[in-house]
């Protein structure tokens, strides 16, 4: 099977150093096609494609127009593993497993006591919209790690959950595509300290990456440039 095209929605900002680093560990252990950048393209990348898009609302309504450019263009490989721009591949993956983080009672059972706001409401909206389609203990997808994706199956997810403001799309799309798939842990690092997981994946807040000791440890594993940089900054 061809190696999946990577497709990333960035957001508007000055350098993302990131981005960069995580393009190291892409290259290094993660094979595919092509890197598609979705929104703002960095003006350090070259050797990537570009699907320009406008970015009016909330992070999460403009990475779900970001996702939508990408399903819509031709050129973009029928399957894709959708990407952030802070998802760190640590380790040779040969072909991208698909990983839940459990059922979604449990995440929101994890989240309610910490949070409150926009995400929760969306992942309890989404998790009422698959109850109402006759999923009745649905799996949560809200992983900071590689997606793999079907065009035709993220549209589909997409229209069904247009009308939520905050959609999580990967999560409507995981069960109405019943990918399956393993359980993990999250492996998204918000401090700047020591314990962080040392597996295949990792992922980062800007200030972990930039202030931290997981960001440490990314730069120097992954302090060669990758092709995707026209200049080097370490």
């Amino acid at each position: 099977m061809e190696a999946p095209d990577l497709v990333v929605p960035v957001r508007e900002t000055a350098v993302n150093e990131q981005l960069r680093y995580a393009l190291r560990t892409w290259t290094a252990n993660l094979p595919h096609r092509k890197v598609w950048i979705v929104g703002h393209r960095p003006a350090w990348l070259r050797g990537v494609e570009h699907i320009q898009t406008t970015q009016p609302g909330t992070k999460y309504q403009n990475t779900t127009i970001a996702v939508r450019a990408a399903c819509e263009h031709p050129d973009v490989a029928d399957r894709f593993l959708l990407m952030n721009d802070d998802f760190f591949v640590m380790q040779r993956q040969t072909e991208m497993p698909a990983l839940h983080r459990g059922p979604v009672r449990d995440v929101e059972q994890y989240y309610a006591p910490r949070a409150s706001g926009k995400y929760l409401t969306g992942m309890r909206e989404t998790r009422d919209l698959l109850l109402s389609l006759g999923h009745d203990d649905p799996l949560s997808y809200e992983l900071h790690v590689p997606l793999p994706v079907v065009k035709a199956g993220m549209l589909e997810a997409l229209n069904v959950g247009r009308h939520l403001a905050v959609l999580h799309k990967r999560t409507l799309y995981g069960v109405l595509a019943n990918l399956g798939g393993q359980r993990i842990d999250d492996v998204k690092v918000l401090h700047r300290g020591p314990r962080f997981p040392h597996g295949p994946f990792l992922s980062t807040m800007p200030d972990a990456f930039s202030n931290g000791m997981v960001g440490r440890f990314i730069r120097e594993a992954f302090f060669q440039p990758s092709p995707y940089e026209a200049s080097w900054r370490r």
